[in-house]
């Protein structure tokens, strides 16, 4: 299988992951959405990523997809069969999905429009949202058991995302989730890799 992915999404930071942890070997392809490739838009008519191609040539995507369909595929390595428990990890990877919507908002913001264009508002309403959501994980961080979730997966993208884009500004007084996250790569090396880069 292969994944069209690119290096800073925290999209495909989590598909990476979660395919390493799972146990699940793809091969990565890195794609600049920005240049439109035709083998992403035959893929993916939105032309967004991650996309991971099945070996009969079938397009899955977007990343919440692509997590559950290599929880299939490696028997259910990624999220838990108790319903309650799966339910939430299906909700963090969601918190974490949605933080990194709202700071990639933030960043196109910044880079497509002219500065005398850029809405002040609008950041400061996305960052809002960023804040709410990291000061509530802060205040009760996940557990980080040896078997882990998707939803871990997703929120150490996230914050790996927020580390690349947002370096000095998302960790203020978040010391509880600065240091889940670094107990996070001590106890999974393996991932690092994969991070947001």
């Amino acid at each position: 299988m292969q994944l069209f992915y690119a290096s800073p999404s925290p999209y495909s930071s989590k598909v990476r992951m979660a395919a390493a942890y799972a146990g699940v070997a793809i091969e990565t392809v890195p794609t600049k959405t920005d240049d439109e490739p035709p083998a992403l838009l035959a893929a993916n008519p939105l032309g967004k990523i991650p996309v991971l191609m099945l070996d009969d040539g079938k397009a899955v995507f977007d990343s919440r997809v692509i997590t559950q369909y290599l929880n299939r595929l490696s028997k259910n390595a990624l999220f838990p069969r108790n319903p309650e428990k799966r339910t939430e990890a299906e909700g963090l990877e969601a918190l974490a999905d949605g933080i990194c919507d709202c700071a990639l908002a933030h960043v196109y913001e910044r880079r497509g429009r002219p500065e005398d264009k850029i809405s002040q508002p609008w950041l400061d309403r996305q960052w809002s949202k960023i804040s709410r959501a990291l000061d509530m994980l802060n205040a009760n961080p996940p557990k980080l058991p040896k078997k882990i979730t998707a939803g871990h997966i997703a929120l150490r993208a996230a914050l790996g995302y927020l580390a690349l884009r947002f370096a000095g500004k998302w960790e203020k007084g978040r010391s509880r989730l600065v240091r889940w996250a670094a107990r996070f790569d001590a106890k999974f090396p393996e991932l690092k890799a994969c991070l947001p880069a």
